[in-house]
């Protein structure tokens, strides 16, 4: 791992659009596991939550049907930041 972090920063001083092509994948990829994991979760405990008490299945769908929402738009947001760095590229 240490001769990657290496090779990077050696290259950076040179020619920055690689690692500008890195951060671009990096912030999309991470984005998106990270709205991966968080609906998960969510979802998860929605239906824990329903399976305990189930008279407030509803209210316990709808507010994870907003919070599931709340979350791939702020993965949305990483995506469209990494394909802003990229847009940035000139080759």
């Amino acid at each position: 791992m240490m001769e990657v972090i290496g090779l990077l920063q050696a290259a950076a001083p040179a020619d920055p659009k690689g690692l500008m092509a890195i951060g671009a994948g990096l912030s999309a990829g991470l984005a998106v596991i990270g709205a991966g994991i968080g609906i998960g979760m969510v979802g998860g405990r929605a239906v824990e939550g329903m399976a305990r008490q189930p008279e407030m299945g509803g209210r316990i769908q709808t507010a994870a049907l907003i919070l599931a929402a709340l979350i791939e738009g702020a993965a949305l947001f990483g995506v469209v930041v990494g394909f802003l760095i990229q847009g940035k590229i000139t080759f």
